[in-house]
Parts: structure tokens; C-alpha cells; sequence
């Protein structure tokens, strides 16, 4: 059963990890997808992976800005353009670093804030406008696992992400009415490029402190946000689900 059949959907940071195991999954349930990143260069790379995988898949790239609020409505216009609407709007762009905080320098702290806070009240807006015109949507953040419980260094980041969940559980009471749900997806340690790259010995210090005895996969992650987008969450919003393997640290 495809559980996004006729949807389109548009994916920021969906060129590669978690952002692009969301785009593959909704692709292979039906939906139409624009994937957006931040150069054309991974865009072109993530596209031609894709074609390569099923040339009839319905999807597009682009790079806008998404702090810039014109260049989002811009997006969001060529996704209607070739597609006719937009259903899904996947804010998954992030950054993030472990700068100790006596040494955190405050333009470092802002150009975090900027792209996990500022690009997803803009794309969200961008977004939010199109879908009450049409009748409803869904927006969906990405949050972390750190979002509820801190992390021991690189305070921007957990700060970003706690941002991330208010305006999830805010938009989802004030769109309601429009019949936009808004949800966020909190992932734990994932095997994405950046676990990838780390020794086998710290990825499994880092699987022990997990219940579930190993780190996530990118595929698992994706799965929650194809739950929240499908009809099967259609009386699920203003939730941060965890996907974390009950990790808390």
C-alpha cells in the first residue's frame, strides 16, 4: 500500500542522511518530492541517485535559501508549478556543533540558531500560506533526542532543537483550525555519514548506553516521518515522537 499516493512533499536537507532516507521512503510510497540542499552540486548527486534507483519516480531539486523568506515562497511556487500543490513540508536542514561553552563564540551560536530555528519558522510560513489555501497539510520538524534532555556540550544545538519542539507544539494549536498538522520527529544517534565515519569502538560505547543495544538507522527515522505524513497520524499533532532506541543520554 503506498500511504502517500498523490501527495507532494518537499524535504529540506534532503540530500543525504536521515533527510534522504525521508525522501527515498515517501518516493516509494507514492508522494511527488522536491528535494532541497544547500548546494546544486548535492542536489544533482542526490537526484541522479535517485533516477538511478527508479527513473519514474517523481522528483525535483533545488537550493533555495531558507532564511530568506522570498526565496522560500519561490520554492514553494515551483513545487506548485510542477506538481499543482504541496501536502508535506519536511523541515530537516540542521546544523550543529560541541563547542564547550566558556569557549562558544557568540556568532557561532547565532549561525546555529539561524539555520535550526530561523529557516523553520520561514519554510513553515512559506508553506502554512499554501496549505490553508488549499484545504490543509502537514508540516513535520526534525528535533533530536537532545531536544529533551541536553547534551554535555555545544549548547546551541540542544537550545536549537528545544526552539524546534515549541514551535512544533505551537503551530500544531494555532493550525489546527486549518487542518494543518504539525508534528516533529526527535532521532537519537543514527548511522548517518557523520556516526559513520567514527572508529567501530566509540559507535559501540555509544550502542551500549542504547536499551535496544545498537545505534539508529537512517531507514527507522525515515519511518516515523512517513507515519506522521500518511492519513494513519491523521488525528496525531502537536507530538515530538523520539526514535532514539529509548537512549537518554
Amino acid at each position: 500500500m503506498e500511504l502517500l499516493k498523490n501527495k507532494v512533499a518537499m524535504v529540506t536537507g534532503g540530500t543525504r542522511g536521515i533527510g534522504f532516507a525521508v525522501v527515498k521512503r515517501f518516493l516509494e510510497n507514492g508522494a511527488s518530492v522536491a528535494v532541497c540542499g544547500s548546494r546544486q552540486e548535492t542536489v544533482d548527486k542526490a537526484l541522479a541517485k535517485l533516477k538511478e534507483e527508479n527513473p519514474d519516480w517523481q522528483v525535483i531539486g533545488m537550493c533555495p535559501d531558507l532564511q530568506n523568506p522570498q526565496e522560500m515562497e519561490q520554492a514553494v511556487a515551483q513545487v506548485k508549478e510542477a506538481f499543482g500543490r504541496l501536502d508535506i513540508m519536511v523541515n530537516n536542514a540542521g546544523i550543529s556543533a560541541r563547542d564547550r561553552f566558556l569557549d562558544y563564540k557568540p556568532e557561532d551560536f547565532k549561525k546555529i540558531m539561524d539555520l535550526n530555528v530561523n529557516a523553520v519558522f520561514v519554510c513553515a510560513q512559506a508553506a502554512a500560506r499554501v496549505m490553508a489555501e488549499q484545504g490543509g497539510g502537514v508540516i513535520l520538524n526534525t528535533s533530536s533526542m537532545v531536544s529533551l534532555y541536553g547534551q554535555q556540550a555545544g549548547v546551541g544545538y540542544p537550545a536549537s532543537k528545544f526552539a524546534v519542539n515549541g514551535i512544533t507544539k505551537s503551530l500544531a494549536r494555532e493550525l489546527g483550525r486549518n487542518n494543518i498538522r504539525v508534528n516533529a520527529v526527535a532521532p537519537g544517534v543514527t548511522r548517518t555519514d557523520m556516526v559513520a565515519a567514527l572508529p567501530e569502538e566509540m559507535v559501540a560505547r555509544l550502542a551500549a548506553t542504547i536499551p535496544l543495544g545498537r545505534v539508529g538507522e537512517p531507514e527507522e527515522v525515515a519511518n516515523a516521518f512517513l507515519f506522521l505524513a500518511s492519513d494513519l497520524a491523521s488525528y496525531v499533532t502537536g507530538e515530538v515522537l523520539s526514535v532514539d532506541g529509548a537512549c537518554m543520554n
